[in-house]
Parts: C-alpha cells; structure tokens; sequence
C-alpha cells in the first residue's frame, strides 16, 4: 500500500476537520441556516415615496415554539429576548424584539363566492418589511405573516446588511403583525390607547405569560378557527410590549370572527393593567356594541375599545374616522366584496394618502387582504394600490 506524504496527510486532516466543524454547525444550525439563505430583497426601497425595502424569508424548522411554550411564555420582551437569543444563537449574539405606537384598520367581508376574507392596513412610519412564510410543524400549522423589522432592531433608513442583521431577522416568527394560517385562520393586532395614559395590559395570574405578538404568533401556529384562537388567548396572562396597550381581531374560513379586547371599566379607569379581563366580541353576538354592529355578519376595527360606554368622551377615540369611513365602505355592499382587489380597494380609501384622515404624519405600510377560504394572501406595499408589480399573492395550498 502507498503511503501519503505528510502534506497529504495533512490536506486530509484539514479536510476531515473542517467536515466534522461543518457537520457540527449543521447540527447547531441547520434550521436557522437555511433559514438565513432564504431571505430575498422582494423590492427595493423608494425614500421619496416612503417605501422601505421589502424581503422574504421562508423559515425551516419549528424555531423553538413548542418549547417556548413548554417554559411558560415569557412576560415581558426582555424575557423573550433571551429566550431567543439561547435558542437562536445559543447566546452568543444578542438579539432584538420590540413593539411600538401602530395605528391601524381592518375588516371581515366575504366575496360573491362565499370566500370569507380579513383585510388589513397597517400604518406606521418608514420601515423595513418582511413577508415570513413557516411551514407545517408535528401539531402546528404553516402560516404567512407580516413581520416590520425595526423592531427587529433593523435600521428603518438602511437595507439589510451583512450576517449580523440577518441573524436578527431569525427572530422574526415571533413578531407577526398579521398573518393567516393553513387551515384558514387570521389575526391581526392594532393599538387600543386605552388609559389615562397608555396603560399595557399586564395580567398577573396564575396562568402562563404571554407578549403582545407572541399571542398572534400561537394563534396562527395553534388555532383551527376563532373558539381555539380565544381559548389560547383565555389561556395566558398578556403582558402588553413597549408600554402600550393593543387588541385584536381574528376569523376563520366559515366566516365568524371576533375582536379581543382586555378591559377594566372605562377609559377614565382603566389605568391598572393587572386589573383587566378578556372580552371577547364575536360578529354573531355584537349587538351591545351598537345597532348597526348587530345587524352585521362582518366587523371592522381600528385603535379604539368598541365596548359600549367605555368612554366618557367619544372624540377620544382614536381612529373612529376610519372606522365611521370602513362602515360606509362595507355597509354599501352589505359586506360582501367582487373579490380581494375590491376588499383591497376599501384598504385603499383608508390608506394614509387617499382621503383628509386624522393620522396625516404616517404612511400605510402595507395593506393586505387574507382569503381564508383558499389560503391565499394579496400583499401590497405602501399604497401602491393598482401596480401589478406592486402586487404579490402568496398561497399556503402550494
């Protein structure tokens, strides 16, 4: 047998330990690798017109949900910042997650067809979009969501740098702003202002603890309809991020929907978020919200509590405008839309831009309209309403 020279043995050595390294940080990174060269740049950002850059991101495996839930939740976004930072680089790159003032609309309508869809607007300033598909896990449903990324940490004026910034974007999965599941299941959080002075729902009870977007988060990778939405959200303790206040509203293919509000009396009172209970509103049983609510099957939402008498004074409701602007929209056609470019026009006149609205300092991000029937997501960028190559459609049935 011919022997190997020593610089052969020694090519061979360096060749088996960079293997076994390889191998190594495959086995410590596998997910989260593919997961990073997933992310693609889906359009570019547009200063003069307010548009950050927009991305995807296609995440491979379970990113450590079920023991996220396994430990409890979290109760504040510093204790969900280290839990991914431990399970997403094993601590040695600190990470980032955060909330902030969004304001925002959103709607239930069904098409001619029977299709039911939730569209939503979500309004904020300049910033970085991500469009963050999961796939099916043992238990968990695969989703489409809408992740803003400054409060990934990414800067809002810049695009996305090197391996630093896209090792944030791993945290991702749990940020979602909207999203809708494939088993036909939508959720959407928006800012409720609630208090004297925003005061965070902050629930200390007995039950596990769960943040602001982690709560969407579950929903879509748990709920098969609205009743298991709201029995994962009776099952936690919120705990509201950056010192603000939200609520939410989610349906499901068979057109029921409902509004999750966490109150304690009026606004005037509702200065302890310790104190607060869920309420749950449905669309088949709003009628205490007002008449012309109860004689809905669909609802619509914007950034104030719409529990009767919970405020003194109406003009402190924040978004009623477009709420008043969503009704008139809806009501015309009695919630029922052609199909999702219409849904996607009532966005439309909602949008920053499109009308003398009270909210002129921002811009609409993105508007987005889920059809909960056939899984499917029309994706818009900033009010680029009516461009086709400002317009995506993403779909969980491929």
């Amino acid at each position: 047998m011919k022997k190997l020279s020593l610089g052969k043995k020694l090519l061979l050595g360096i060749v088996v330990l960079a293997a076994v390294l390889l191998a190594a940080l495959w086995a410590l990174w596998g997910s989260e690798i593919s997961t990073i060269m997933s992310i693609e740049q889906l359009r570019p950002r547009d200063d003069a017109h307010l548009d950050g850059s927009v991305y995807t991101m296609e995440v491979k495996g379970g990113f450590y949900l079920d023991e996220f839930i396994e430990q409890g939740g979290a109760e504040s976004d510093a204790e969900l910042i280290d839990f991914i930072t431990g399970k997403i680089t094993k601590g040695l790159i600190a990470m980032e997650i955060s909330e902030s003032e969004i304001a925002c609309s959103a709607f239930t309508a069904a098409t001619a067809d029977g299709d039911a869809l939730f569209g939503r607007n979500y309004d904020m300033s300049k910033t970085n979009t991500c469009l963050v598909l999961t796939e099916a896990n043992p238990g968990r449903h695969a989703s489409i969501s809408t992740v803003d990324l400054q409060f990934l940490g990414i800067d809002t004026e810049a695009d996305l740098g090197g391996l630093g910034d896209k090792l944030k974007v791993l945290a991702a999965p749990y940020a979602p702003l909207d999203g809708v599941n494939d088993a036909g299941v939508s959720c959407g959080i928006f800012m409720s202002y609630q208090g004297a002075e925003t005061v965070p729902t902050n629930q200390d009870t007995e039950k596990p603890d769960i943040t602001s977007t982690t709560l969407l988060r579950l929903i879509l990778d748990y709920a098969d309809d609205v009743d298991e939405a709201v029995e994962i959200a009776q099952s936690y303790d919120l705990h509201d991020s950056a010192q603000t206040s939200y609520h939410y509203m989610v349906a499901d293919a068979s057109g029921r929907s409902a509004i999750l509000e966490w109150v304690c009396g009026t606004d005037a009172t509702d200065n302890d978020g310790a104190a607060r209970e869920l309420i749950v509103t449905y669309n088949d049983g709003d009628e205490a919200i007002g008449e012309r609510e109860g004689e809905c099957g669909y609802q619509w939402i914007t950034n104030f509590i719409i529990q009767p008498d919970y405020y003194e004074n109406p003009d402190e409701r924040k978004g009623y405008d477009r709420y008043e602007r969503l009704y008139e929209e809806l009501s015309a056609a009695g919630g029922v839309v052609a199909d999702e470019a219409e849904a996607m026009d009532i966005l439309a006149t909602v949008g920053r831009r499109s009308w003398n609205n009270d909210d002129k300092n921002t811009c609409t991000v993105h508007s987005v309209v889920y059809n909960l029937t056939d899984r499917t997501a029309m994706w818009i960028p900033n009010e680029h309403y009516g461009e086709a190559d400002a317009t995506y459609i993403y779909s969980l049935a491929d």
